[in-house]
């Protein structure tokens, strides 16, 4: 939880904090590269630390994901310049896609299947905390210190998640724990799918036949994840800097989608060949994983409309101010683990499957009826829908993660959680690109149809049509899970029926 933290009070701490990084260093035209070059360095290295931890296991690679990101947050409070200050926050990045992919993989380790979603709505509650605590304490350092405190304030934190997991974090000599050979052929993908007829949701988890991997030669696909890390930058790059720093079809947009596009096939190409790929292919040939990880790439989407758009509404349509618009979001925070924490009651019952389709449906109810409320309407009303809102994505994103982890062993569930992890990431990526692209859009529109006698009084309507259109796309996005879900993913997933980890 410590470790995860770090990851979690990132991005809410230093939001808060622009002001003042600007003020002091410049370069306001290019200070959202001090996020969105966060979140390009931890997309793309998700794949490879979820493999690195099939491969070297999960205490090494969380011990370097720490010690990469407190160095780059002693450089980001060193920085002397924007363009340094970027170069650091890629460096933490760099580290945070360690902790986030790892964390929760370790999780699953540990526990069995009826305790992990107890686990997995305690890291949600960190998340939930920071989202409350991170502005709060940002804007105190940023305003009355040093806007330079905020990126030290992860020394200590990192400094005593870093020693409780090298004195108390032990990672038994593991077994390959993979039934034939699941990770290269198709014959292992289909024992897999098999297995579902033996198997069933809510029960242990664990693998068949267990063969050493001692003495083995490890061998790690390195060209393949430079490609994975290349493409992943040209084509986050595009979506993210698309429509803000150049037009959609500009010469750089193109070139960088039409770079990603070309390295796309050299990195499938390279996985092809590689003995042990970064993204194997049995990733996408399995319809569990492979329903998983569309369904949550879908559900990155839909979260960008509440956590980008909401706060605006807020102050724009209803008048708040920074931090009262803040709670209204958190509601959706706070029902979030509460219901996660709750969810295993649920699918015990019910299966993996229809707990993820009852909650992306009642999301979707939940976003169409935010174009409903009235104009300009009370801050409880939104703060309300937010609740529900996140009390339906606790039955979808926790389920689906631990469901997903249960149906493949230890040597293969780091690879699998960052896949799914990775797809989220990339969702999120789009959606921000996609729904930034749909507001503008409107609030064009309906600035061109107002003229410009009163822009004053235009400007709450316009902002409050443009995030309706943005929440009906949020909705059409759940849709898009939905279908996903009953149209792919099995009825019930092919749980394994032993516990793999050792005794």
């Amino acid at each position: 939880m410590l470790g995860m933290a770090l990851a979690a009070l990132d991005g809410t701490i230093v939001s808060t904090a622009v002001p003042q990084i600007v003020g002091d260093l410049g370069g306001l035209s290019v200070f959202s590269w001090l996020f969105s070059g966060y979140l390009l360095a931890v997309t793309v290295t998700l794949p490879v630390y979820g493999k690195l931890s099939d491969t070297f296991g999960r205490k090494p690679v969380l011990i370097a994901g720490i010690v990469l990101f407190l160095i780059g947050s002693l450089l980001c409070a060193a920085a002397w310049s924007m363009a340094s200050l970027i170069a650091f926050r890629i460096v933490q990045g760099l580290g945070g896609g360690a902790l986030q992919g790892t964390v929760q993989t370790i999780a699953a380790d540990l526990y069995p299947l009826k305790e992990r979603p107890r686990i997995q709505a305690r890291l949600s509650t960190v998340w939930a905390t920071s989202s409350v605590a991170g502005p709060a304490l940002g804007g105190l350092l940023a305003g009355y210190a040093d806007w330079r405190l905020i990126f030290l304030v992860n020394l200590p934190v990192g400094a005593l998640a870093l020693w409780l997991v090298a004195r108390h974090l032990t990672e038994p000599a593991r077994a390959d724990t993979r039934t034939g050979d699941r990770t290269g052929d198709r014959a292992g993908d289909r024992s897999s799918d098999r297995s579902s007829d033996r198997s069933s949701d809510g029960s242990g988890d664990g693998s068949g036949d267990r063969r050493s991997v001692r003495g083995k030669k490890v061998r790690v696909d390195w060209p393949g994840a430079l490609a994975i890390f290349t493409t992943g930058t040209l084509l986050l790059t595009a979506l993210v800097q698309g429509g803000v720093a150049w037009p959609w079809l500009s010469p750089p947009s193109l070139a960088l989608f039409a770079g990603a596009a070309v390295l796309t096939a050299v990195t499938v190409l390279i996985e092809r060949r590689a003995a042990e790929p970064i993204i194997p292919g049995w990733v996408w040939r399995r319809r569990t994983i492979a329903a998983v990880n569309l369904s949550l790439g879908a559900l990155g989407l839909l979260m960008v409309a509440p956590t980008a758009f909401l706060p605006t509404y807020a102050q724009s349509v209803l008048g708040l101010g920074p931090i009262a618009a803040g709670f209204v979001l958190s509601a959706m925070t706070l029902s979030w683990p509460i219901s996660a924490a709750f969810s295993n009651r649920v699918y015990a019952r019910i299966g993996f499957r229809l707990t993820a389709v009852t909650g992306v449906t009642l999301a979707v109810l939940v976003l169409l009826a935010f174009p409903l409320l009235p104009y300009p309407g009370e801050p409880w009303q939104p703060a309300l829908l937010m609740l529900l809102l996140g009390a339906a994505l606790g039955l979808v994103q926790l389920p689906l993660i631990v469901g997903v982890q249960s149906t493949v062993p230890w040597s293969e569930r780091g690879t699998t959680t960052a896949s799914v992890l990775f797809c989220r990431q990339v969702g999120q990526s789009l959606g921000a690109a996609l729904f930034g692209a749909i507001a503008n859009a409107v609030l064009s529109t309906r600035l061109t149809e107002g003229g410009l006698d009163d822009p004053g009084s235009l400007t709450p309507t316009a902002v409050d049509a443009a995030v309706e259109y943005v929440y009906v796309g949020a909705a059409a996005a759940g849709v898009l899970a939905l279908v996903v879900l009953l149209t792919l993913a099995p009825r019930r997933f092919p749980v394994l029926t032993e516990d793999d980890r050792p005794a």
